[in-house]
Order: C-alpha cells, then sequence, then structure tokens
C-alpha cells in the first residue's frame, strides 16, 4: 500500500511524524471518509432500493419523524441492517493503538467522532461522538433512553433484531428514535464541551475523512488553530482551507499506520 504513495505524499507523512513526536496534546476528529473505507456508505450517497425516491436530508429531522415516524424509523432499520456487520480498518486500529501508547505516556488523545457508528469502539478507543450513536434509542418526546431491541443479540452473536414496527416509550407514550443528532437539532452539550476544550488546548489538531468546511465541526480546527495548534487533514479529497498546515491527500487506512510506523522511528 505504501508504495502507492507518491514521494510527495511519503515526504509530507515524514514531516507530520516528525510535528506529532514531539508533541504531547493531540486532538482528532473523523468523519464518513474513514468509515467509508469499512464500507459504510456516507450519509451523501446516493439511497438504495426502497429509499431511492428519498433524499437523507429529508428522512433525518424532526418534521419527518413528527410527520411519518413509521417512514423514518423504518429507514433506520435499513440503515442498521447496512453497518451491522461492518468491522473497523487499519485507520480505527491505528487511531486505538495511538491512543492506548498516549495514555501508557501519560500524553493528551482526544478522539471526537462525526461517525455514528460504533466503528473506533470496536478497534478499542474512547471516543466522544458529535452526532449521536446509530445503535442507541431514546424517546423522541421526552428523551428518556430506551433498551435498544435492534442491537439485542443472541449468545452467538448472530442474529439482530431489525423490526420496523414502533415502539412506544413507557415513560410518555412517545415513539423511540434512534438517538441520533438530525438536522435542526443542536449537538449534545456534554460532547461538545469535551470536542472544544480539547481542540483550544491541543498542540496539533487532525482533521481526518471529514470536511474542513462544514459547520460546526470545523469551528474545531479553526479553535485550535487561533489557540496555537498546529492542523493537519488527512483525506484523500482535500478540502481549500488555509487554516490547515500539512495536507495527507490519501485514504485514513493506508497514511495513518504509515504515519505512526515513522513516528515510532522517531522515539
Amino acid at each position: 500500500m505504501v508504495a502507492e504513495l507518491s514521494p510527495k505524499l511519503i515526504a509530507e507523512v515524514q514531516r507530520a511524524a516528525e510535528l506529532l513526536a514531539v508533541q504531547s496534546r493531540i486532538c482528532i476528529l473523523t468523519g464518513a471518509g474513514v468509515s467509508a473505507e469499512s464500507g459504510i456508505p456516507t450519509f451523501r450517497d446516493k439511497q438504495t432500493g426502497l429509499w431511492e425516491q428519498y433524499r437523507a436530508e429529508d428522512l433525518a429531522s424532526p418534521n419527518a419523524f413528527a410527520r411519518d415516524p413509521r417512514l423514518v424509523w423504518s429507514w433506520y432499520q435499513w440503515r442498521r441492517q447496512l453497518v451491522h456487520d461492518k468491522k473497523p480498518n487499519p485507520a480505527h486500529h491505528t487511531l486505538a493503538q495511538w491512543q492506548q501508547d498516549a495514555i501508557e505516556n501519560k500524553k493528551s488523545f482526544t478522539l471526537i467522532t462525526q461517525n455514528v457508528d460504533d466503528l473506533h469502539e470496536q478497534a478499542g478507543s474512547m471516543t466522544t461522538h458529535l452526532h449521536g450513536h446509530l445503535w442507541r434509542n431514546r424517546c423522541h418526546d421526552c428523551g428518556t433512553p430506551y433498551p435498544n431491541k435492534a442491537e439485542t443479540l443472541d449468545s452467538n452473536k448472530k442474529s439482530i433484531n431489525f423490526d420496523d414496527s414502533l415502539i412506544s416509550c413507557q415513560q410518555c407514550s412517545g415513539y423511540i428514535r434512534p438517538d441520533i443528532v438530525w438536522f435542526g437539532e443542536a449537538l449534545p452539550v456534554q460532547a461538545w464541551q469535551t470536542a472544544e476544550n480539547a481542540a483550544a488546548s491541543c498542540d496539533v489538531f487532525i482533521s481526518i475523512g471529514t470536511s474542513s468546511l462544514v459547520y460546526p465541526a470545523a469551528g474545531l480546527a479553526q479553535l485550535a488553530q487561533q489557540n496555537g495548534a498546529k492542523v493537519i487533514e488527512i483525506n484523500p479529497n482535500p478540502t481549500p482551507n488555509t487554516i490547515v498546515d500539512i495536507t495527507l491527500a490519501a485514504n485514513a487506512g493506508v497514511v495513518l499506520p504509515l504515519l505512526m510506523q515513522k513516528m515510532a522511528a522517531l522515539t
């Protein structure tokens, strides 16, 4: 895989490694590009099958759920079927190892994600989720968490219930929905505070598999840069952003293992 990288890109990876090797406070933001390398469709991908007539944006909103809760719930159960068997890729595993090494060496390493899957956790990372969790449910009306039938596994972890029948809250009788941040909803306060604090106090901020232009998450890179941090972007399709100091234009699953290898050689 490394042989596929250009000499220029390998040189940039080396430059990033030299920067990271001497810093002790790292903040990382991951987006859909990281999960896409595990085969999970991005939110912007064209819908397929029964959902071709819909745009994702028209289904992921409080108004859509109020208008037709069964439709929205069915769509999320379908999405869960798409991703339930997906596994972490080398990017997830490298970030988990990097975080573990940082903890052992008493360094600060905060991993924040815009993704709603659990691939970071499957790889062993402790992760702050800005947009919620696909495998968790809560009441749409009162917010009470609901034990997730969609994630109920048998003893062999082979059967998952993807029933699309609506579920009512035992507290208020409202409908159960995925615990995901929809269009028009605020980010979870605690998660956003964690992200802001990490970005404001880090030495290096790394954006992986996500645009550095979409707010509010894009504001984290700006916050880091304003407080003296260097900004690295890992993305096969880099965004035109003047605050980025180092751009690694390749898939995270290829670049991150090489980056960690080069960092190890410097310590």
